[in-house]
């Protein structure tokens, strides 16, 4: 066989290689996404079922189950007590973290639809959560934020306004107390983050974002590729 035939070869037989890489890491991504999350008749499976369901009908971006899963470990990890939540959604994101905050726990969730609020405190019922779980702040973050408390919170979940996540960054280390933990989800941004090809604005405001936990020094972060992408970082 020729050098060239060789070569030839070769690289065939490393595409095929690469190929069956992508496609055991795509199923793994896939089973991982699916690992955690209740698929039974549970009053917690049902009610991120339907939470879920009023998402899609209302074009609401909603938390992959992978980047839920991380999120309700994150919860429990810290012993969360009081957490803000920048997002509410119809609630499926407000699930996970209160299945993994404490028993006494209390979730602020603020969000500038107050319609949807509505889904997220039925899906939090159907979940059997009481009333007095959940605060539901209707308002934009940037106004509701800065009249929660310094230091009141164990954990911030950020899922709103891209546009806006470096003031809400900010915004969110004043709220946390040291140690506490700060996610931002959705920083991939369907693989445009690291894309690079011209992006639009709330892009080069996610990379902005990504530097800026990176390079902090009050911050200690790690970005999981859940879903798509969630920032995290302890405040030191």
């Amino acid at each position: 066989m020729f050098p060239s035939e060789v070569a030839t070869v070769k690289a065939r037989e490393e595409r095929g290689q690469e190929t069956a890489i992508t496609g055991n890491r795509l199923t793994s991504w896939a089973f991982a996404e699916a690992y955690g999350t209740p698929d039974d008749d549970s009053a917690g499976g049902t009610a991120l079922r339907w939470a879920r369901e009023r998402a899609r009908e209302a074009g609401v971006r909603a938390v992959s189950p992978g980047t839920g899963d991380a999120l309700r470990l994150l919860a429990s990890a810290a012993g969360a007590r009081s957490v803000a939540e920048i997002g509410t959604g119809t609630g499926v994101s407000g699930l996970y973290l209160l299945h993994g905050m404490r028993a006494d726990g209390v979730l602020t969730t603020v969000d500038i639809e107050p319609e949807r609020q509505q889904f997220a405190r039925q899906a939090f019922r159907f979940a059997g959560f009481a009333a007095n779980r959940a605060r539901f702040i209707p308002g934009h973050a940037l106004d509701v934020l800065p009249r929660l408390a310094d230091g009141g919170y164990d954990l911030v979940f950020c899922d709103g306004d891209r546009l806006e996540s470096l003031e809400c960054l900010a915004e969110s280390l004043r709220l946390l107390r040291p140690g506490g933990l700060l996610c931002f989800a959705g920083v991939f941004a369907g693989g445009r983050t690291v894309d690079s090809a011209a992006q639009p604005t709330e892009v080069r405001v996610l990379r902005e974002l990504l530097r800026a936990v990176r390079e902090s020094d009050e911050l200690l972060p790690a970005l999981l590729p859940v879903g798509d992408g969630l920032l995290c970082a302890t405040r030191r």
